[in-house]
């Protein structure tokens, strides 16, 4: 396993000069080039994740089949890519991972999150969506990203086996009606 470190201890070089950073810089934020005067605040990138629900009121989970967090559970959701809108992202991720379609989403909260990919931690602001679907019956999952998937009115145990804390934040505040 690789150690983790955070996405801005990784910078060594400016993004603008391309100047190694001084050791007494290095894994400050913001990062600032002592040649350039370039400043890099490393800030969140943003991510959804979407709280779909059925006719019982029950909950979609999803279980991961990669790292990080392979085998645990989630929400269906992802990053949002560049040039696309929060709800653009929120429609093309459930779609992507689980074959369905959002046809009504609701802005829930938003919490923020750690995401380590292959040793590099980078902060992410994930926003959470109370989303209705068009047919519940057609989910597919997205192959090699997600194995399995339940629908159910969480517990504690649904709440402990979370892949990231976020979700489980943004669950819990949805279960408590808030």
């Amino acid at each position: 396993m690789v150690d983790s470190t955070s996405i801005e201890k990784a910078c060594r070089f400016c993004p603008r000069c391309g100047k190694e950073a001084e050791v007494e810089e290095q894994g400050r934020v913001p990062f600032r080039c002592t040649q350039c005067e370039f400043a890099n605040f490393f800030g969140p990138v943003a991510a959804v994740g979407g709280l779909v629900t059925n006719e019982q009121g029950e909950l979609l989970l999803v279980r991961r089949a990669r790292e990080p967090e392979k085998g645990k559970w989630g929400l269906p959701g992802g990053f949002v890519e560049r040039n696309e809108s929060i709800e653009e992202a929120l429609s093309r991720e459930v779609l992507e991972e689980t074959n369905l379609c959002v046809s009504e989403a609701s802005y829930l909260t938003s919490f923020p999150n750690l995401y380590d990919y292959a040793g590099a931690v980078s902060p992410v602001i994930d926003l959470f969506y109370l989303c209705q679907v068009v047919d519940q019956a057609v989910i597919q999952l997205a192959d090699g990203e997600l194995d399995s998937f339940l629908w159910v009115k969480p517990t504690q145990k649904h709440l402990s086996e979370m892949a990231f804390p976020s979700n489980r934040r943004a669950i819990e505040k949805w279960l408590s009606g808030a």
